[in-house]
Formats: C-alpha cells, sequence, structure tokens
C-alpha cells in the first residue's frame, strides 16, 4: 500500500443504519455494527494508507429526501471507521490518528450509502 494525502471511500448500505436514537436488542446492534465495519473493510481493502495523522468526513446519502440529523447515525460512522483500521487504512483510530469523523447530510440517492472523505493532516 502507498500513502496517500486524500481517499474516499463509497460504502453501499449492507443493512439498515445504526442511529443514536435505537434502542435494539444487543445482538441485533452487534449484527449490523459487524456487517456496516466488513462492508467497510471490503469497499478500502487495497485503497492505500496514511501514516500520518487524519481528518475523516462522512457523507451519508439515504433514499428519502425529507428533514434527518446526520449526526444521529454517528453509529455507522463508528462502525465505518473500526472497518477501515481493519483494512490498514488507518493504523488506529484513536485520537493521536484520528479527527472526527464530522457528519454530513448528502443527497438523496437511489440507494443507500455513506462516501467516507479521509483527509492527511498536515501541520
Amino acid at each position: 500500500m502507498t500513502a496517500l494525502d486524500l481517499l474516499l471511500v463509497t460504502i453501499p448500505a449492507p443493512c439498515d443504519w445504526l442511529n443514536s436514537n435505537q434502542r435494539l436488542h444487543r445482538m441485533v446492534h452487534a449484527k449490523r455494527t459487524a456487517a456496516w465495519r466488513n462492508a467497510a473493510k471490503t469497499a478500502a481493502t487495497d485503497a492505500g494508507s496514511f501514516d500520518t495523522p487524519v481528518r475523516i468526513i462522512a457523507t451519508v446519502h439515504k433514499t428519502r429526501a425529507g428533514r434527518w440529523d446526520a449526526g444521529n447515525l454517528y453509529p455507522t460512522a463508528k462502525a465505518i471507521v473500526d472497518g477501515l483500521v481493519d483494512a490498514g487504512v488507518l493504523p488506529d483510530d484513536n485520537n493521536d490518528w484520528v479527527t472526527g469523523p464530522d457528519m454530513r447530510a448528502g443527497a438523496k440517492a437511489d440507494e443507500p450509502h455513506v462516501v467516507i472523505a479521509i483527509n492527511r493532516v498536515t501541520t
């Protein structure tokens, strides 16, 4: 893998969203978390890697228009970031390596997905 300055990764939704307002059974939550984490790992495998701290922006594209709170989908983004670590894109997701993910609402799409933008932090 080569060191990167910018990486865009599109993760198709493998299942329903993980939402901060949900009160799911722990096994349902665990299965959704694993699905999102694995989808991110699959999407980012062989994409390259970062050797310096990064900033992550997660843009969520849903299949419906209307009002919704992108910040409530942070648990989905957390599972995705864990998958990026699993894929070797990031060495770790602790505060020394990652700022974010900052959540953004994307445009309505035919298929639900998340676009992750990872930028090298320059000093």
